[in-house]
C-alpha cells in the first residue's frame, strides 16, 4: 500500500479493532482511517495533534466533522479552520473496505501564495505606471507634436514603442495568471459581436506585422457572429495568439479566420490564427501568453487547439461554445 505522502512495503490486511498503530505512527503525515460509514476507526498521533484531540478521542468521530471541505478544509476540535491537502487510498479491513486519509496542513503554503500574489500585484502596478508613461510620450513624439522626425528617429521610436507594449502585455498576463490561480479573476458575460472584435484586433496588429515585413490578413463572414462571453478574456486570448504568431514568424504572412463550426457535436465559434513561421515549438508553447490563453479559454468553457505545419508554420484555433 502506498500514498502520495508516504510509502510502506506492503499491508495485507488492516483490522480496525486490533489496529496497526506502529504502521500509522511511522508515517510522516497525519493519518485518519475511516470505515464505510465515514467514521474514524484509527488515527496516528500526528492526526490527534493536527485536529487538537487527545490520544484515542478521534475514534468514532465523523469524517465530515474533521474535513468539512473535503480535500480543502480542516476543522479542529475548538472550531478553528485551516487549509489542508488530502490524499486518499483504499485498503482491505477485517470488517470491510477502509479509507486512509493522509492530511497535511498547508497554512504556510497558502500564506506564501498570498504574499506572492500581493507582491506581484504591487509590482505590476509599479511597472505599468512608467511603461504607460513611455508609451504616452513615444506616441506624442511619433505624432511629431514636439517637432519633425527623420526616418531613423521614427524607426527607433517605433522600436521603443513596440518593446514597451510587449513588456506591458507580459505584466498584464502575469497579473491575470496570478488572479486565475487564486480564483480572483471575475468574468462579465455579455453578448458580443466576434466579427467586430477580430476586425478591431487585426487592425491593431497589422502595423506590428508590417514592421517585420509580414502581411496580416483576416477573413470572416459578412454577418455578425454573436457570442455570449467575457470581452476582456476573449480579447486577451486573441491578442496573445496574434502576438505569438508575429513573434515566431520571420517572413511570410499571418492569417486570421473567423467562422461558425461544430466541435464534438457542439455549435462553436472558431477563431484561427495561422502563420508561416517555423511551426509549433516547445518555446512557442511555453510562452506566458499562450499558457494564460489556454487557462482563459477553459474558463470560458472553450479550448485552444494547435496544429503544426512542418516547414510552413503553425495554426492555433480558439473554439468557444455558442449557447
Amino acid at each position: 500500500m502506498a500514498t502520495d505522502f508516504g510509502k510502506t512495503d506492503h499491508v495485507d490486511t488492516l483490522d480496525a479493532e486490533d489496529g496497526v498503530g506502529s504502521l500509522l505512527e511511522s508515517m510522516p503525515d497525519a493519518i485518519l482511517v475511516a470505515d464505510a460509514g465515514e467514521r474514524v476507526v484509527q488515527a496516528n498521533h500526528l492526526a490527534c495533534a493536527l485536529f487538537a484531540y487527545a490520544a484515542g478521542e478521534l475514534r468514532g468521530v465523523p469524517l465530515a466533522s474533521l474535513l468539512p471541505g473535503g480535500a480543502h478544509r480542516g476543522l479542529r476540535q475548538d472550531g478553528s479552520e485551516f487549509p489542508v491537502e488530502v490524499r486518499r487510498s483504499s485498503m482491505p479491513g477485517a470488517l470491510g473496505p477502509l479509507q486512509l486519509y493522509a492530511v497535511r496542513d498547508i497554512t504556510e503554503l497558502v500564506k506564501a501564495g498570498q504574499a506572492k500574489d500581493r507582491f506581484l500585484a504591487s509590482m505590476s502596478h509599479e511597472l505599468r505606471t512608467p511603461l504607460n508613461a513611455i508609451l504616452g510620450f513615444t506616441g506624442t513624439m511619433l505624432m511629431q507634436l514636439p517637432g519633425p522626425l527623420n526616418e531613423e528617429q521614427e524607426k527607433q521610436l517605433r522600436t521603443v514603442q513596440s518593446s514597451a507594449r510587449h513588456l506591458l502585455s507580459l505584466i498584464n498576463d502575469l497579473l491575470d495568471l496570478t488572479k486565475l490561480g487564486s480564483g480572483q479573476l471575475e468574468l462579465h458575460l455579455e453578448p458580443l459581436n466576434c466579427r467586430a472584435i477580430v476586425e478591431e484586433l487585426a487592425l491593431v496588429f497589422r502595423p506590428q506585422a508590417r514592421q517585420k515585413g509580414l502581411l496580416l490578413q483576416w477573413r470572416a463572414p459578412q454577418e455578425a457572429l454573436m457570442l455570449r462571453t467575457d470581452r476582456r478574456a476573449l480579447q486577451q486570448i486573441l491578442m496573445n495568439l496574434m502576438r505569438n504568431a508575429i513573434k515566431f514568424t520571420e517572413r511570410g504572412e499571418i492569417n486570421i479566420g473567423l467562422e461558425r463550426s461544430y466541435l464534438e457535436g457542439q455549435s462553436v465559434v472558431q477563431v484561427s490564427v495561422s502563420d508561416t513561421g517555423g511551426g509549433v515549438t516547445e518555446d512557442s508553447l511555453q510562452q506566458l501568453g499562450i499558457h494564460l490563453s489556454h487557462k482563459l479559454a477553459a474558463l470560458l468553457n472553450g479550448s485552444i487547439r494547435y496544429f503544426d505545419k512542418p516547414g510552413n508554420g503553425s495554426i492555433f484555433v480558439l473554439s468557444l461554445p455558442v449557447e
